[in-house]
């Protein structure tokens, strides 16, 4: 039977035993957690249709794995979520009719998928409202932000991350390779939020933006990542000596209020967002309500709306 993603998250207390284990994780659905929550949006509903008026079935949309359960569970879904078009339709009625959005199709395959990956119905309801709502787009600041991938991307990516975290450290090798798989089509948007449980996450963070300032910051961004257990400060000039800084430079850097400001810019930026951990992940604007391990089946739905 089909398992749903559970999404796990790590008290700062706890952070130094789960760090021997980051290199097990297999699910990417674990983040290093300040110790808030937070309730997800839910999502609008259309007004329920008539049994006799219920659309079982979509062209464009396999539902034939599904069992007599999760078909019955999706039924409904397609036939109560609002359209993502802005009309005031279901996703199913959107579909039959054709909408010249085009984005309907790619909703009703999204709600599959979560059918499919066994969440429940107020879990999917959450999940949709959160990428299709009107409330669920937010506004992120980008200007000066480090990128990496094609500029002109039609996908963005903004990870808010903490270099000491080991579910960051777990999710920098799968995030390079969506790039790569994505070439071109995705690029991804780095911000610093540092947790207060890690002594060394915020050293780190000027480590990289010192790095930036000669031009290596992705570079230095990896070697931070590769080498989580070992942030003193001396580890850290070694790694700006390994990526071919100026090492006098990098530490005059380091020292300045302006690296310093930098830093705490993207903390303050997550902290208005009332992030609970890291990494946290927004796919054009959107929070990512799923674990890191659904993000390559995301980003193809993202490049069909």
């Amino acid at each position: 039977m089909r398992k749903r993603f559970a999404l796990a998250t790590m008290r700062p207390e706890r952070s130094k035993l789960v760090a021997l284990a980051a290199l097990c994780l297999v699910s990417l659905g674990a983040s290093c957690d300040k110790g808030s929550s937070k309730q997800p949006q839910s999502a609008a509903a259309a007004a329920p249709a008539a049994p006799g008026d219920r659309i079982e079935k979509l062209d464009g949309v396999d539902i034939s794995e599904l069992t007599d359960a999760e078909l019955e569970l999706w039924t409904g879904l397609v036939n109560e979520q609002l359209s993502p078009c802005g009309d005031p339709m279901s996703v199913a009625r959107c579909v039959t009719s054709k909408h010249k959005c085009g984005a309907c199709i790619t909703a009703a395959r999204y709600l599959t998928r979560l059918v499919m990956e066994g969440y429940d119905r107020t879990t999917i309801e959450q999940h949709y409202g959160g990428r299709f709502g009107d409330k669920g787009k937010v506004e992120l600041e980008l200007d000066g932000s480090r990128v990496r991938g094609a500029p002109m991307a039609p996908v963005t990516i903004v990870e808010f991350s903490d270099f000491q975290c080991p579910f960051c450290g777990a999710a920098h090798p799968e995030l390079a390779r969506l790039l790569r798989e994505f070439d071109g089509q995705v690029k991804l948007v780095f911000k610093h939020f540092p947790l207060s449980a890690h002594s060394r996450a915020i050293p780190a963070a000027r480590a990289a933006e010192s790095a930036a300032k000669q031009g290596k910051f992705w570079e230095m961004h990896d070697a931070l990542f590769e080498h989580q257990r070992a942030l003193e400060d001396a580890d850290l000039e070694r790694y700006a000596q390994m990526v071919g800084l100026d090492v006098e430079r990098f530490k005059t850097d380091f020292a300045s209020k302006e690296i310093e400001e930098r830093v705490d810019a993207d903390r303050k930026q997550g902290e208005t967002l009332k992030l609970e951990g890291t990494p946290t992940v927004f796919v054009n604007g959107r929070l990512l309500r799923e674990p890191l391990k659904a993000l390559p089946a995301y980003l193809k739905e993202e490049l069909e709306l």
